[in-house]
């Protein structure tokens, strides 16, 4: 296996340890801003495998651009969403909808020209989307090769708090801040490690540091885990 060159710092030795244990993690379906925000929207609290036949779902019955979604029937759209996931499909085909009208009012269709803006205000124009807070928005960017930051979703967010960066506050805001800015002296500025880290992260916090019931016993980072440690 081709490991990546993870830096010699704390972070990227427990990602290193990661990427051994489940390999390089290369799932990444969608391209263009627009296609990374329907993603969001397709389908709710589900697998990326179902996920992902959601998003192609929608492609085959209506199409992956803002005019083929405002062409399209309510009907047919809420039996798209619904096909993603039975979670509140009419406010997800509403949110396409509406995300759809922004990209034709203020980019007429092509999202992509976001990507052209200093990442200070990228951050903001993607979060005026539906469902896109600042760590989706990030996600965005460095996916796309704009802003070399470790993005995080809320279960790679979770995999660090308890391995003891940042600090875990009521905001979920204010939690993201604080273990993205501790992580930032221990990662290089290189897209392929941090879209690693970010898809890493993710899967550890899938697998074994879930939010309920962490399997702290079969965990391949646990003896460098402060939270993991400490379980009997």
């Amino acid at each position: 296996m081709d490991l990546l060159h993870w830096p010699n710092s704390r972070l990227g030795n427990l990602l290193r340890a990661l990427e051994l244990h489940y390999g390089r993690i290369t799932f990444v379906p969608t391209k263009g801003v627009f296609e990374q925000i329907v993603w969001e929207m397709v389908a709710y609290l589900t697998d990326d495998a179902h996920r992902l036949a959601a998003l192609r779902n929608l492609e085959n019955q209506v199409g992956l651009t803002p005019e083929a979604i405002l062409s399209a029937s309510p009907e047919i759209l809420l039996a798209c969403t619904r096909f993603g996931s039975k979670i509140a499909p009419e406010l997800r085909a509403e949110r396409l909808v509406e995300t759809s009208q922004v990209a034709i009012s203020e980019y007429e269709g092509d999202l992509d020209r976001i990507l052209n803006l200093t990442p200070k205000r990228a951050l903001k124009e993607l979060q005026k989307f539906p469902m896109i807070g600042l760590p989706g928005a990030e996600k965005i960017l460095l996916f796309s090769e704009r802003y070399p930051v470790l993005a995080l979703d809320s279960n790679g967010m979770r995999v660090l708090l308890r391995l003891g960066f940042g600090e875990e506050s009521k905001s979920y805001s204010t939690s993201y801040r604080s273990v993205r800015l501790s992580v930032v002296p221990e990662l290089p500025l290189d897209y392929e490690l941090l879209q690693q880290g970010y898809q890493l992260l993710r899967r550890h916090g899938q697998t074994f540091c879930r939010s309920s019931v962490p399997d702290c016993v079969g965990c391949p980072i646990k003896a460098t885990c402060p939270t993991g440690s400490a379980m009997p």
